[in-house]
Order: C-alpha cells, then structure tokens, then sequence
C-alpha cells in the first residue's frame, strides 16, 4: 500500500478527514490553493480549511462532520496520512455501506478488522450508481412477489456482498 505524505496526498485520493471545532492555522500555513483552501502540514496528517468537499480536484475527500454541513460553509478537517487511498488503482479497498431505512449508500475506505466485501474505487462507484437506482425507481419491482422494501434489502444486500451483476441478483431472486 502506497505511503502518503504532503508530496503526494493531493493526487488521486479517497480520504474522511474528521471535523475539527478548534483549530488556529499558524502564520506560516504550509498552502492556499487557488479555490482558498489552507493546508497545514503535520506529522501525523493534515489540516484542511474550506468550503467545498468532496470533489476535490481529482481526488475525493469527505468531511464526516461534527454537524449538518453545508457547502460554502468554511470547516475544517484533520485526515491522518494513513486515512489516504489511492482511487486510481485496481486494488480492492473500499467496501459500500447502504442505510436502507435512508435509502442512501456511500464508498467507506477498509477499516482494519472489518469483514465486508471490497471493491476497487471504480468498481464501488459504479454500483452506487445501480444502487441509487434501484431506491429512485420501483418498476424493476412489479416482477417480483416480494415486498419492495425487502426485495431492496435483498438484492441489494447481495450485490455488496459478491461480485456478481446486479442482472444476476435479480435473476436468482425469481
């Protein structure tokens, strides 16, 4: 697994950064991007200031907020070195996590000693799409006799647990 640090953490990354309520940045704050966004550099990880997260340039950094967030609202985040990974790569580290009750699904990084089902970024990115569609439209339902709410929790529990299609999910639930 690749070692990020200030060279590189900006290249390419999936990483939560923690909402951090206090925080003075120093005089000599290490970077101010173009969009106003402040970085300062540590040891241990990194500090972010802004207004936008998510899509950040070519990488995507989540803030897991202390609150209800908005963008345009300035916060900042902490991320460890460690909480970095590589989006551009092959290497199945992420696994999805759907909150059915929400109807809501999200890419999580693998966290140590955790048992899920993992996929390359793409890949998980890819079935978040499929996903999102199967809680927006119900029409793919009428052909099941089972209730749309457990036919949901039911397939797609087993589209995050396997790397098969989502075309043979539903097929084997005939």
């Amino acid at each position: 697994m690749k070692t990020y640090n200030q060279t590189n953490f900006f290249k390419h990354t999936f990483c939560e950064f923690q909402q951090i309520d206090h925080f003075e940045f120093p005089e000599n704050t290490n970077y101010k991007s173009k969009s106003e966004s402040t970085y300062f550099y540590t040891d241990k990880g990194v500090y972010r200031k802004s207004n936008h997260w998510g899509r950040v340039a070519n990488c995507r950094w989540k803030l897991m907020a202390l609150t209800n967030y908005k963008n345009q609202d300035k916060v900042i985040g902490f991320a460890k070195w460690n909480d970095f990974y590589p989006i551009n790569s092959t290497e199945k580290i992420f696994f999805i996590d759907v909150n059915f009750e929400e109807k809501t699904a999200k890419i999580q990084s693998k966290k140590e000693h955790q048992i899920h089902y993992l996929f390359s970024f793409s890949e998980a990115q890819q079935r978040i799409k499929q996903i999102h569609h199967l809680f927006k439209d119900d029409k793919w339902a009428n052909y099941f006799d089972l209730e749309i709410d457990k036919l949901q929790i039911k397939v797609i529990s087993a589209f995050i647990n396997s790397n098969k299609t989502l075309q043979e999910i539903k097929r084997a639930q005939k």
